[in-house]
Formats: structure tokens, sequence, C-alpha cells
């Protein structure tokens, strides 16, 4: 049998959940019916559903028919519980939308008819209430295709099948065919939102009951479901005795007890399922592909993650627009409540969290009836009796222009830099994050680990402290050292590289806005104009409903949040207000509101815009507006260039570089034409008083022509593991390869006479205290245990380059090749160096020959063929 789960929506006190007790009760499920106003609803279980009347938490209930099994879905219809409706959105089949039939389409209706649009969610209309004054079928059905959409269509209408074949062609030659529209072609129409079957009744007498279900069982479509597990969560609630429930949809496959489930702490095993029927439950071994059920052993499950194969799905758009201080009782710590109230994951819109600038518990709700119902959930459940300070609007943040923002962390033994651009996004847009960074230039490993930290975090702005949104975050460069880079080093530099940008930038304040629906006499509609207009809302003309006058709209949370005692007041009770979160925008008090709200980014500890550099052996706070001078990577020109900066990195990056000696000029040339004329720079740490005077390094150098001797400086271990023999060598003796490479450098040496210097790594040789000896004719040196070869060479071709001496360095580093040909001085890589060596070697073997036939100097022939053996 077919499993379809079935979600009931509407607009509060429409008669959802009577219509869910009349379901029930004309498909045998219940004997009797229940009544939401003599508190004995089947799916209102909660007590304090019972006693207000509505429905707070969505609640389940197994209906078989002939030919498919329902599970119907009861969500709540307030606003205030509005999140919990559109998690449900997740794992529906279809949704069945209940409309108030005096009322016709509300506020919260739309509301809920754009979150089925963007869900794909196919959709059932039902209007309740037909037995009531004012509720006429054709006005009903054209408000509705008027407002919703042009494909909702009266199922008890003769044309109708050929008013559903007009949107689709296939359709179309069928109805031309046969006259008719078959039951596989109306579930596709129904399934691909094309159709949206349109029912009428009475919930409360069962008319138009059967024809209801009737319609589910033959049209609702029937999704595909897939052979490997799978099963999207969507509540996490607790039952009686304290055990935590993992509500969720089998999507795929089977779930067993006992399985072990996936979950980002680890795998975690299912001790039990539980099909649920109202309040009560039946024990299952196994949950079928599409199977709603309760599962308890899952400690490590939120709302809407998926399990198994199921896909991601999109975050919520309903959010809440007030933040709540949360009072605990006299005398009760709040680092030890904190731990309990974290328990109240039914919603987990909530955000509980402890300010600890202010020492305060906040959370955020939807409104005042939320704040009333979580009261007496906390009492009952924890015992405390808390009690909710004044709401305050949860603004966001976001930017006016592009801007680059650049984070280090450098602190002894640790290297991260990262650079990213950051620009503003369309209004609603969220926050996107994407690299243009070279693989070449940053691993993709860690280029993905960059991006997992931009959003693993709501980033605060730096205004109010309010997160950002809206806003497209791209990774344009980074660094990483292959020896002393953690993860940990890049998730310090990503969130600095967010501060940093987010200092430098023209922030914008956005506000949220409520949708509302304002329902008053006719002699009160110049008051609430008004009111909307001094609030800066935005009035669509007014509607005469009946003896009423309706007024639609959008306005500010800080104008509405508290205008619904004020409706009461000046309509003597006659006036009603609904509000339904809607979308940010900027505020035009920004400079007030911030004044307010009293928010200083520099003392933020816990969120620093600064960077951190090493120098001596110890690591440097740099403040945020002086971190761009000190970065080692070249900064963004926003105009599309780019720009040198005064330091260099001690990081090395694994790039080679091709090509020979011959290839510098040219190479030069270019490098020029790109960045500007070569100036040699430094690679001594910045001071650390910023602003001391420049050290000399950084100072104007001497860019004569050369006249000193020439010097060749050889990256060893660079060169050893970049040739294959001599790595070959290293993989059984280390030592002998160095060796080696010592030698046939001296021989090179005795020829060419220039002077080479041998770099090794400190951390290649035991203990790594540095050392500089000379090994015949040459010098090597071992550097200390912090110190890089390449770092060593960077700054002995800056030294040498300032005597005026001829440098080569030996190395295929790009990075390093690319920085010495800034101090003026040749690259040669490790390929060059080894021709160079054969063609050294070629003119030894020449001079032996000459020797030998001229009666020449022994010792020399058996020295050079002595290196040539090794």
């Amino acid at each position: 049998m077919d499993k379809l789960t079935v979600g009931i929506l509407a607009h509060v006190d429409a008669g959802k959940t009577t219509l869910s007790e009349a379901l029930l009760y004309r498909g045998g499920r219940l004997r009797r019916l229940g009544r939401v106003d003599h508190a004995d609803a089947f799916l209102d279980t909660d007590a304090l559903e019972r006693e207000r009347g509505i429905t707070i938490f969505s609640k389940q209930a197994v209906l078989p028919l002939e030919d498919v099994e329902l599970t119907l879905l009861d969500t709540p219809g307030h606003v205030d519980f509005s999140a919990e409706a559109e998690r449900t959105l997740a794992v529906l089949d279809c949704a069945l939308l209940v409309i108030s039939g005096p009322d016709g389409p509300q506020g919260h209706t739309f509301t809920l008819w754009r979150l089925l649009e963007r869900a794909g969610v196919p959709a059932f209309l039902f209007f309740n209430k037909m037995d009531q004054p004012g509720a006429e079928r054709a006005a009903l059905l054209e408000k509705a295709r008027a407002s919703l959409s042009d494909a909702c269509l009266d199922l008890s209408d003769p044309a109708v099948w050929e008013e559903a074949a007009l949107g689709d062609e296939e359709a179309m030659e069928e109805f031309l065919e046969t006259g008719t529209l078959s039951r596989e072609t109306l579930r596709r129409l129904v399934g691909t939102r094309k159709l949206f079957p349109c029912l009428f009744g009475s919930a409360l007498r069962a008319e138009g009951v059967d024809e209801l279900l009737d319609a589910l069982s033959r049209l609702a479509p029937r999704p595909l479901r897939g052979p490997d597990f799978a099963a999207r969560v969507f509540k996490i609630s607790r039952d009686p005795q304290g055990a935590r429930l993992t509500h969720l949809k089998v999507t795929g496959g089977t779930l067993r007890v006992k399985d072990l489930v996936a979950l980002p702490g680890g795998a975690e095993k299912v001790d039990q399922i539980r099909i649920y029927s109202g309040a009560k439950f039946l024990p299952a071994e196994e949950a079928a592909a599409g199977t709603v059920c309760a599962v308890t052993g899952l400690a490590d499950t939120r709302p809407g993650q998926a399990l198994g194969a199921e896909r991601l799905w999109a975050p919520p758009v309903l959010e809440p627009a007030l933040v709540y201080q949360l009072i605990l009782p006299e005398g009760c710590d709040p680092h030890t409540a904190l731990p309990k109230l974290r328990e109240l994951e039914e919603d987990p819109q909530l955000h509980l969290e402890w300010n600890e600038r202010l020492g305060q518990l906040h959370l955020r709700l939807m409104g005042t009836v939320q704040a009333e119902i979580l009261r007496r959930v906390i009492a009952g459940r924890f015992g405390l009796a808390v009690d909710f300070g004044p709401g305050q609007v949860v603004y966001r943040e976001t930017i006016a222009a592009p801007v680059e923002g650049v984070g280090h962390f450098e602190p002894l033994r640790h290297y991260a830099e990262v650079h990213l651009l950051l620009e503003p996004g369309e209004r609603g847009s969220g926050l996107r994050f994407a690299s243009a960074c070279p693989e070449d230039q940053l691993d993709r490993n860690w280029q993905r680990l960059i991006l997992t930290h931009l959003a693993e975090k709501a980033h605060p702005g730096v205004l109010t402290g309010s997160p950002i949104t809206d806003m497209k975050l791209t990774l344009i460069s980074g660094r990483a050292h292959e020896k002393h880079t953690e993860g940990g080093d890049f998730r310090q530099a990503t969130y600095r590289a967010v501060r940093q940008g987010l200092m430098g930038a023209r922030s914008v304040l956005l506000e949220p806005w409520y949708r509302f629906r304002l329902e008053l006499p006719a002699a009160s509609l110049g008051r609430a104009m008004t009111d909307l207009q001094r609030m800066g809302g935005e009035v669509r003309p007014p509607e005469q409903v009946g003896e009423e006058t309706v007024l639609e709209g959008q306005a500010p949370v800080a104008g509405l949040r508290d205008y619904a005692g004020e409706v009461a007041a000046y309509t003597r009770g006659r006036g009603r207000i609904s509000l339904t979160p809607g979308e940010y925008r900027p505020c035009p008090d920004q400079a007030a509101v911030a004044e307010a709200l009293g928010y200083d980014p520099e003392r933020d500890v816990e969120n620093p815009a600064g960077s951190v550099f090493c120098a001596h052996g110890a690591g440097y706070n740099v403040p945020w507006n002086e971190v761009p001078a000190h970065m080692h990577l070249p900064a963004l020109d926003l105009s599309g260039e780019k720009k040198e900066t005064e330091a260099a990195a001690p990081a090395r990056r694994s790039a080679p570089s091709a090509g020979s000696l011959e290839d510098d000029r040219e190479l030069r040339a270019i490098f020029e034409k790109t960045y500007g004329a070569i100036k040699p720079r430094a690679f001594q740490p910045p001071p650390k008083a910023p602003r001391a005077a420049p050290p000399e390094s950084l100072r104007p150098v001497n860019t004569a022509a050369p006249v000193g001797p020439e010097y060749l400086l050889v990256d060893g271990y660079n060169i050893i593991f970049a040739w294959e023999d001599l790595k070959a060598v290293a993989r059984e003796n280390l030592d002998a390869a160095r060796k080696v490479l010592m030698d046939l450098l001296s021989n090179y040496q005795g020829f060419r006479k220039c002077r080479v210097i041998l770099v090794f790594d400190a951390y290649k040789v035991p203990q790594g205290t540095g050392s500089v000896s000379r090994y015949h004719n040459i010098h090597v040196v071992y550097t200390k245990e912090a110190e890089t070869a390449d770092t060593y060479i960077e700054k002995a071709s800056y030294q040498l380059s300032r005597e005026r001496c001829r440098v080569k360095v030996a190395t295929s580093d790009g990075a390093e090749q690319l920085i010495i040909l800034g101090h003026g001085a040749l690259r040669v890589s490790a390929q060059d160096l080894r021709a160079e060596l054969e063609r050294t070697r070629g003119e030894i073997s020449a001079i032996i020959r000459a020797n030998n036939r001229t009666g020449g100097s022994q010792p020399v022939r058996a020295a050079f063929e002595r290196a040539g053996e090794k």
C-alpha cells in the first residue's frame, strides 16, 4: 500500500483541527467527533492546546484508506508558531490548505502559499465553514484564482478537466482525444503544481469531507522512493518520561531498530521506532519508505537535518523578528539553568544564547503568545518561574559596496592567511560563499576548510553586533605553511578576515518588516492610516468587506509590535490585525539605533578584527586598520589590478616553475609591466611598535648594476627531492643524499669560481640548533629550528643584492622564485641546475682528456672523476 504524508495548514481559526477530526472520523479512525471548543480534539494532545483552543505543536495521525495510507500532520495556525508549520513542509508529499469560507484567504494564508510554492509541495484547497453567512462559492474561487493561482479549480465543476488541460500540452492532447483526463494525468498535474483541486464543505458538520478523502485518494501524487536509506528530521520533542524523540520521515530504503545512523558527531543507534497517532503510539521493528515516525536513541539530531541519502533542505524563511531577555528567578544561576533550557528543542528558532557582554540570557520569539506558552512550558518542565523583558527588534547588517577583508594568524609555529572579497547581495539573498583562489596558490582542502568556517557561524556586524546577511563572500587568495599550518589557524584567519573587511566597509543596518492585514470599522480608517504613515509603512488602497474596511500592506516591526493593543483600544474591540514576517529593509534611522544599542566593535574580544603576526619568536597583535600594510600576499585593488604589500611571507608554496636562465630577462620585463618596477624588499619581521620608524630593510636600496662577486644559493632539500636519483638515495639515507649534493656543488664551485651557499631546513636535522660550516670550498647552512630554508635564502638574497652582488637562487619553489626575482636575483630551477652541473661535468671531462694527452695533473683528474662517480 502506498504511503502519503499530507500536511494540514491554515490561518488561525480557519477550522484546521476540526477538519482533521472530521477526516479521521469519516475515514473510520475515530468513533466520535471531537471539538476544539470542547477541549476533546484527538490531535490537540497538549494541556496548553486544550486550554487555549489552538494548535501549538505539530501532531500526526495515521489514516488507512482503501488503496493508500495517509499520515495527517496537523500544524499550528497561529503566526507565533508558524516556524513549526514551516518545518513540516520538508516531509510532505502534498498539503491541504484550509481557508475560512466567510473570511477567504487571509494574511497568513498567503504566507503559507508562498512557502508551499518555494518548497514545490503540491496542494489541495478546502474552503471550510461554507454553512455560515457570507461564504459564497463562486466569490471564494474567484478570489483564490486571483490571489493564489489560476490553476485553482473546483472539482465539482463539469468543465474542470478542460480547464486543467489548458496548462499542459500532453494533457490537452489527451483531452482532445478522449474528452477527459486519466487518473495518472491528473496526479501528474497535481504533482507538478499545474492543478490545485478546490473542494468546499463544513468540517464541523462533516460536509464535503467524503469528497475530500476521495480526491486525496485518487489525485494525490505518488512519489518515487529510492532503495537506499534516507530520512529527514522535522521535529524534536520529549515524551512524558523525558525521553528524547526525533520525529522524522523515511524517504528511502528502510529504517530498523538497532540500525546505526551516521550523524556529525558519529554514528548513533536507533533504540526504538514509534508510530504515533495522536497521543498514543505503536512500537515498530522497522519503518519503510514513506513512514513518519519518532525514534529514540539519537542525541545529535536537529530539525531540518538530512539523514542517509536525503538531500539538504533550504534554510527556513520565517524567523523571529524580536529578541527577549529571559529573566530567571532570583537566586538562580544562569550558567546552571542554561544547559537545562537548551533542552527546549521543539523550536530551533528560539536561538537561546548567553550574552557575555550584557550578562543576560536572550532568546528569539515570534510574539507574545509564544512567550506566554514558553513561560508555561519552562515552569512545567524545569520548575523555573521565568519572565521576559521587553522585546527588542532583531536587526541585521550588510554592506553598501565591495571591500576586501584580510586575516592573518601567525603566533609561534602557526601560520594562515586569508583574503576575502565581501560584496553586497540582493535583498533576501542571505549569505553566499564562493572561491576564486587558484589551487596552485592554496590547496583545495584548505579552501574547503575556509568556506566551512565562513558558513559555520553567524558573523556579527560592526554597527550593532547583529548578524550579517545579503552578502557574497569570495575567497580570493590565501596561504598556508607546509609544516606549521593547522586547521584551527584558518578558522582564526577566516573570522578575522570577515571582521577586518566589515570594519573597513560602509555598513548598512537592516530592520525587519511585517506584512499586515487590518480589519476595522470604517469610522476608524483615518486613525489607522495616520498611524501606519507615521510608522513609515506602505498601505494598499482600502477595501470594503461588508461593514468593515480592510487595510493590507507592510510596515516596520518596530512600529507594529505593540500595535494590536492600540487597534483594540481605538476600535473598542471591533478591529483586529494579523501580522506575518516579511522582508528586511534598510533602517532610515541607522545612527540613532546604533547609538541606542551601544555596541563597540573594538571592545568585542570574541570577534577580533586585528591580526596576529610573529617576530623574534613571539606573536603580536596588529590593529585592523594597519593589517593591510603587514600582509604577505598582494592586496586586492577593487579597480581590477593587484598591488604589492610591504612584506612577504616566510611560508612556502610548492608550485614548481619551469624556464631557464635565458628566460629571466623576458620574465623580468613581464613582471615589471604587470607589477611595476622591481625594488628589493625585506623579509625581516615588522617592528613590534606599529608607529616606530621603519626598519632598514624597508628603506630604499641601491638599485645600481651589480659589481660584486657571484653567489649561488641552493635550497638543499628542494633540489634533493626534485631529482629522482637523489630522491632514491634519500629514501635509504638522507645524510648520503646530502653528501652527494655537497660533492657535486664543491666541484661546480671549483670550476666556475662562484661562491656557493647550500641551505638545509632545520627540521630535517636532529636538534636543529642552526649552524654555518664549510665543506671543502662551499658554505653549508643548517637553519634554526623555527626557520625554513626559503626564509634564509630570501633574507640572504636581499642582503647580497643590497651589496650589489650577482645572485642566483636554485629552487623549484614557485613562490620563492617570484620573491627573489623581485630582489633583482636570477632564479634557477632544479632541472636548470642539473643541466648546468652536467655541462660543467662535460667541460671537466674534456679538460681531463686533454690533460691525459698532454700528461696533465693526475690529482685534478682524480678529483673530477671522483665527483663524477658520486
